[in-house]
């Protein structure tokens, strides 16, 4: 499909979500919270951990998002909410720290492209489909994640809770997506995973 024919299709960008939409950020969430359990509460249920991970019953990530927490924070607070609900010691500032380096590390480890993300973006691409990315996280740390995943390279724009200090699903965040990626907002498609966002 050429530029044009995109165009004629009434789609010029395309703004695409990093977590579990072009990375598969659950099972890495899976690693992590694997290393974390069998460090500081081992013989815990992964499954019900890694629930209650995503879950976030007490809404602390979005709170992060609105920018009413900061990263540390939510962060946290959920590991302790986490521990609270597995088993696992009430970790204070030096303790999380220690948790978080288990934590990033082995979250990292897992960031893998979902198998279907590079053909997908080549074929927007070769379509002369504008593509970037809007995510809840901060820019630094997805476009590592981006990189890592084999993906940075195809993604031009990424903007993330720390460009205008709210996430999605903020209006000014898709406008700002839109702006630096050249597109009118009406020919610009959004695809994620979370239908609230």
């Amino acid at each position: 499909m050429t530029r044009e024919a995109a165009g004629a299709s009434g789609i010029d960008g395309v703004l695409l979500d990093v977590d579990d939409t072009l990375v598969a950020t659950r099972d890495a969430f899976r690693g992590a919270l694997a290393a974390v359990l069998d460090r500081y509460a081992p013989g815990a249920d992964l499954d019900a951990a890694l629930a209650l991970w995503r879950a976030d019953p007490g809404g602390h990530y979005r709170a992060y998002t609105r920018g009413e927490q900061t990263f540390r924070q939510q962060r946290m607070t959920r590991a302790n909410e986490l521990h609270a609900a597995v088993g696992g010691p009430v970790l204070d500032d030096a303790a999380y720290d220690a948790w978080d380096a288990v934590f990033d590390a082995a979250f990292a480890d897992g960031w893998a492209a979902h198998d279907d993300a590079v053909p997908a973006l080549d074929a927007l691409l070769a379509a002369g489909v504008r593509v970037g990315a809007l995510t809840n996280a901060r820019v630094g740390y997805q476009t590592d994640k981006l990189t890592r995943a084999g993906l940075a390279d195809r993604v031009e724009v990424l903007v993330g809770v720390d460009t205008l200090g709210v996430g999605k699903p903020d209006p000014r965040v898709f406008l700002e997506g839109c702006a630096r990626l050249g597109t009118d907002p009406a020919r610009t498609a959004y695809v994620g995973d979370e239908l609230d966002v």
